[in-house]
């Protein structure tokens, strides 16, 4: 299912982004984007992977884990944290002179029992996933409920709890009301916050229960309020990979209509002067740059592809058979 499933103007060259670490490309001009492309990041995710909270703590002082939710992602996927995360929070329970510190380890923590749990059910179609797998993804989502919902308390101003309660709610199926509910909660917190636009989008798919165009209607909502420069403008891109998915990779992109939406969702968002490289934007222009791609809007994508310099992420290019392959074709032709 799933598998198919500091401010810089746009036209600055890639280099001129902060922290951006060296690449190594291929032969044809691609590299797959690791650690976000920030040499701050390894270190982030090296000592969550030698188990020290402390020195992770450090290391994601620059970034702001409730808003930054690529980096808190990088976290999150990273292997063997579940193995001393709930320490961290038993032990961050008794400092009073760090009162942030007991809402971020509870929110890393539920961030990965939720990648956690979604290994454990694995990408295959709900039918091909044996019970035992079940009650291990559900048991991992209950104990990410807990803390994300003991961190929102805490910290009654974050996003990120409620932006990542969203996925868990979808994946324990609790229903159309709770994830409302939980998507309003996020979006009074940040009204442009464009991963909680996107994992809306997700949930308003058919195979999650959605009705046909109701994903395509949100996007456009939130795209028609948002600000010139704005990253929110890339949910027009994801909802139309979304319907494009859902139709099976028909041809529906290959449309006027849709070409000039996309068009004017990049020119508003991802290349306007005014937008904001944040950690984790090569995701957006990735989807503009399928987007694109599938639609046939070349000159358009040229220009993306241009700012991306190669660099390519997985998702979602996912959504097709060979992925990077299929960025290295589609970049060619443009």
């Amino acid at each position: 299912m799933f598998g198919k499933l500091f401010t810089r103007g746009a036209g600055d060259q890639a280099a001129d982004a902060p922290a951006r670490a060296a690449v190594r490309r291929t032969k044809r001009g691609v590299h797959e984007v690791q650690g976000l492309d920030d040499e701050r990041v390894p270190a982030l995710t090296a000592a969550a992977r030698a188990g020290d909270w402390a020195a992770v703590r450090q290391a994601a002082a620059p970034f702001d884990l409730d808003r930054d939710h690529w980096v808190l992602s990088e976290i999150a996927d990273t292997e063997g944290v579940e193995d001393w995360i709930g320490r961290a929070v038993e032990q961050s329970a008794g400092d009073a002179g760090d009162p942030d510190g007991r809402a971020t380890a509870l929110l890393v923590s539920g961030a990965r029992y939720i990648s956690w749990g979604w290994q454990a059910r694995t990408t295959a179609r709900a039918s091909q996933v044996s019970q035992e797998q079940w009650k291990t993804f559900h048991e991992r989502l209950a104990i990410a409920e807990e803390h994300l919902l003991q961190a929102a308390e805490l910290r009654p101003e974050w996003v990120a709890p409620w932006r990542r309660l969203l996925t868990s709610g979808r994946g324990m199926s609790l229903g159309r009301a709770v994830c409302e509910a939980r998507r309003d909660a996020a979006l009074r917190r940040d009204p442009l916050d464009l991963e909680t636009h996107v994992e809306w989008v997700s949930q308003l798919q058919t195979r999650w229960g959605g009705e046909p165009g109701e994903a395509l209607a949100f996007a456009r909502e939130a795209f028609a309020r948002a600000p010139l420069g704005q990253r929110l403008g890339s949910v027009i891109a994801f909802a139309h990979i979304e319907d494009w998915f859902e139709a099976e990779g028909t041809d529906r992109l290959d449309r006027p209509a849709v070409r000039d939406e996309l068009r004017e969702a990049a020119e508003h968002s991802v290349l306007h002067p005014g937008y904001e490289r944040r950690p984790g934007w090569q995701y957006e222009f990735n989807l503009f740059a399928m987007a694109l791609s599938l639609a046939g809007e070349g000159p358009t994508a040229r220009r993306v592809f241009r700012e991306l310099g190669g660099a390519y992420t997985r998702r979602p290019w996912n959504y097709l058979p060979e992925p990077a392959k299929q960025f290295a074709r589609y970049q060619s032709r443009a």
